[in-house]
């Protein structure tokens, strides 16, 4: 029987009993498949399995010095289903490519293996990771631990159940209007929205693509560094990569540096909020003060936002998914044919006018920062809700206009361009996990 007791370890407990040659990778993947078939019939987190490919990697890992094992040491991690992993099967979600092997791994996937993580398993996602609902027709919806009649969230729902049921020490998520830190907040965990170029991957579609990017999530900030610093680095292949910091992720975490001016923002100036959520961020921001730190209610010029958003997404979704439009209609949820759609009908003018209010929104943020260390706010404006529902139709009486409205608080800070953590912070009264948006 495989050691349960190696779940319940944070990802840098695992890394050091790798390293100091206590347990193997084999060891971390038999707990883990142990752990799957224990748990994830519930809560349908982890719908693709890949543990012959996983063994054969970690057997070769095992044949270097455990010096040159990389910042993972053989510590296995599971990759969102929109991003290639060569023999195994990647779907997006979609119907389209229910059946589709990759014949190349993405960068992203090579990196991370190159520096020691393991790939075992593909976590859900929602179809092309569009909607905060992690469903899809191809392996259904996942369900949130903390209550599987609820919403996991989305579009990295799958990765952030997996790391919140102790089948995965580390996940890989990606974000465009809040995919890692909506389904962080939901569940429990931390996810981080890096800055763009922090973490390659094959560029598609633009070079420049930028909405979305990459990034880490785990149970707690130190093990997320982890996986940050073996995320990070530079490639030709992704001209906008950045090199590796000359201190890591994780000594960073470690520093006890500490912020000197704060701002927190229950809404941003833009959205409705659940009142819980916001009595639960505010106490939670106003526990800086408990450490010497400068708390005051501000935020940055938001307004555009929206309009913005709406714009900027929709221009990828049509430069991205339009062929599929023409050719697989029939096979597209009706959320990604309005938001293909949307995109189609855009005029040059719109476009240069959402890239411009985007400039204007970043400058504001890059102002707003010489005065606050962290902007904190909600990291989604309500608690999980039931996993029928496709979106948030309304909050606090108000009534959204599309599936996307409801996540401004998220993808105001993606338009601004700042890196975004959501941290966990608190509960509702019914139990419910709500987490802080650190900016």
């Amino acid at each position: 029987m495989a050691d349960q007791g190696l779940i319940r370890e944070t990802a840098c407990a695992v890394v050091d009993k790798l390293k100091a040659g206590v347990i193997t990778p084999l060891d971390c993947l038999d707990a883990l498949e142990a752990r799957i078939t224990a748990v994830d019939d519930k809560v349908n987190a982890l719908p693709t399995l890949c543990f012959d490919r996983a063994r054969a990697h970690a057997k070769a890992l095992m044949q270097k010095p455990v010096a040159e094992r990389g910042v993972l040491a053989g510590l296995p991690v599971p990759i969102k289903d929109l991003t290639d992993v060569q023999g195994v099967l990647t779907t997006q979600g979609s119907p389209i490519f229910k059946d589709r092997i990759p014949e190349q791994s993405d960068l992203l996937v090579t990196h991370l293996e190159a520096n020691g993580g393991v790939i075992y398993a593909k976590s859900n996602t929602p179809e092309f990771g569009a909607g905060a609902n992690t469903f899809n027709e191809v392996f259904g919806a996942t369900r949130n631990p903390w209550d599987t009649s609820r919403s996991a969230a989305g579009s990295s729902g799958g990765a952030a159940v997996a790391l919140a049921t102790g089948m995965a020490w580390l996940a890989h998520g990606s974000d465009m209007g809040g995919s890692l830190r909506n389904p962080a907040s939901f569940c429990g965990i931390v996810g981080l929205r890096p800055g763009f170029g922090r973490v390659a991957h094959t560029p598609a579609v633009a070079v420049d693509r930028n909405l979305g990017v990459q990034g880490p999530m785990a149970r707690n900030v130190e093990d997320l560094a982890l996986l940050l610093d073996a995320m990070s680095g530079e490639y030709a292949a992704d001209p906008i990569s950045l090199p590796s910091p000359t201190t890591s992720f994780l000594a960073a975490a470690r520093s006890g540096k500490r912020p000197v001016r704060v701002a927190y923002s229950p809404d941003l100036g833009i959205t409705p909020v659940d009142p819980e959520v916001a009595a639960v961020t505010r106490k939670a921001a106003q526990r800086f003060t408990e450490l010497g730190v400068i708390v005051e209610e501000a935020h940055p010029d938001f307004s555009e936002a929206h309009e913005c958003f709406h714009v900027l997404r929709a221009l990828d979704f049509a430069m991205s998914k339009a062929e599929l439009l023409r050719t697989k209609r029939d096979l597209l949820k009706p959320e990604v044919i309005w938001n293909i759609e949307e995109g189609l009908k855009l005029t040059v003018a719109q476009i240069a006018r959402a890239e411009a209010q985007r400039v204007a929104i970043t400058a504001r943020a890059v102002k707003f920062f010489e005065t606050y260390d962290l902007l904190l706010a909600p990291a989604t404006i309500v608690p999980p809700f039931p996993v029928e529902n496709r979106y948030v139709a309304e909050c606090a009486g108000h009534k959204f206009d599309n599936y996307v409205q409801w996540l401004g608080i998220v993808y105001a800070i993606t338009l601004a361009c700042c890196p975004a953590l959501s941290l966990p912070c608190g509960f509702t009264a019914s139990g419910l996990p709500v987490g802080l948006q650190v900016i």
